[in-house]
């Protein structure tokens, strides 16, 4: 079972930065790809960025130019620098990790529980 925590949320000005973090955990797994969702109240889950095992990334219309997503595959841990902040990018944030599990021999999809952030005007 591969077990994946964010930190890093908190509370923003318009116009400020967060650093969003998040680091999955278990035996014996490579992950492919790692991504950050969102959900704001009253609407549904959507893709902010995504990071494959290579290097290759993609980001939703709105946040592309402010949000950076990247990861360090030894510590297996993916990152999101957001910028340039608006009261629109309030929502949990929620990481998630799509790989293989050896110990399993399955492939497995993990969710974090989510961190809040949220944009003051």
């Amino acid at each position: 079972q591969v077990q994946v925590v964010e930190s890093g949320g908190g509370l923003v000005q318009a116009g400020g930065s967060l650093t969003l973090s998040c680091a999955a955990s278990g035996s014996k797994f490579s992950i492919n790809v790692m991504g950050w969702y969102r959900q704001a109240p009253g609407k549904q889950r959507e893709l902010v960025a995504g990071i494959t095992s290579g290097g290759r990334t993609n980001y939703t219309d709105s946040v592309k130019g402010r949000f950076t997503i990247s990861r360090d595959n030894a510590k297996n841990t993916v990152y999101l620098q957001m910028s340039s902040l608006k009261p629109e990018d309030t929502a949990v944030y929620y990481c998630n990790v799509d790989g293989w599990s050896f110990s399993s021999g399955n492939s497995f999809r993990s969710w974090g529980p989510g961190t809040q952030v949220t944009v003051s005007s």
